[in-house]
């Protein structure tokens, strides 16, 4: 589909977090992210979305002490990063109802994670020439128990081509037009993959995507994660032959 293309200073971003029993880290998360919001000059209009999903710890206080008059803490029992995400962007649609969709982006990331300070600046700049949707990568600096060289090798296989591009898919650095997130049926109500779901469905529908390796954000190396199958667990299945 044909993309509209805008200055910094018309753009409104809104990011959306899903957060599950992250106590320990959404307060670097949150301010990772405001960060990354106060180093683009001239935006329009900044608002962020964590959504607290069946929490049973000091994640809520936490980031409502964070976040401050920056965003909003929205609770709920899904247990779904699906239902979480879509949740989210349903407050920002909301906040931002009578901005144009067209100039109103959606950065998704995790409460695990922390952004890079030219994180939103980099998807901007991506959407001034026309892209709609930006799938970056994420990184793992370190793993508890195991030495630097063997948490590289854990992702040895996470290819990234010559020119930038790469095939991988991640919630937690995931930016979008709200244009056509709309279009595109916005986040499933999975608890897994949903991510790849959204992917499918914004490119089947003929939007302009990029999946760019320079969108980088740094996640937990923790290996019990909040959701069966997900990232956490991807790394422990590679970690058991280390230790057999």
């Amino acid at each position: 589909m044909t993309a509209d293309v805008f200055a910094q200073s018309e753009w409104a971003v809104g990011v959306v977090i899903p957060a599950r029993d992250e106590e320990t880290s959404i307060t670097h998360c949150i301010q990772s992210i405001t960060q990354a919001l106060d180093a683009c000059s001239g935006l329009l209009h900044t608002w962020v979305a964590i959504v607290a999903d069946s929490c049973s710890d000091r994640t809520v206080a936490r980031a409502r002490q964070a976040l401050g008059s920056r965003g909003t803490v929205l609770e709920c029992a899904a247990r779904s990063p699906g239902v979480a995400r879509r949740i989210g962007v349903e407050s920002i649609l909301d906040r931002f109802a009578t901005h144009p969709p067209n100039a109103l982006w959606i950065a998704n990331t995790d409460a695990d994670s922390s952004v890079s300070r030219d994180w939103i600046d980099y998807q901007l700049s991506l959407a001034a020439q026309g892209y709609c949707a930006v799938a970056g990568i994420v990184r793992v600096e370190s793993i508890a128990d195991l030495e630097p060289e063997a948490v590289r090798g854990l992702l040895s296989d996470y290819t990234v081509n010559a020119d930038g591009s790469h095939s991988h898919v991640h919630g937690a650095n995931f930016g979008i037009r709200a244009d056509a997130y709309l279009d595109a049926g916005g986040w499933s109500h999975l608890a897994l993959a949903e991510d790849h779901c959204l992917w499918r469905r914004v490119r089947a529908r003929n939007w302009r995507v990029i999946s760019s390796a320079q969108s980088v954000v740094t996640t937990s190396g923790r290996l019990t994660g909040r959701a069966i199958g997900g990232f956490a667990e991807t790394l422990r299945r590679r970690i058991d032959p280390l230790y057999a």
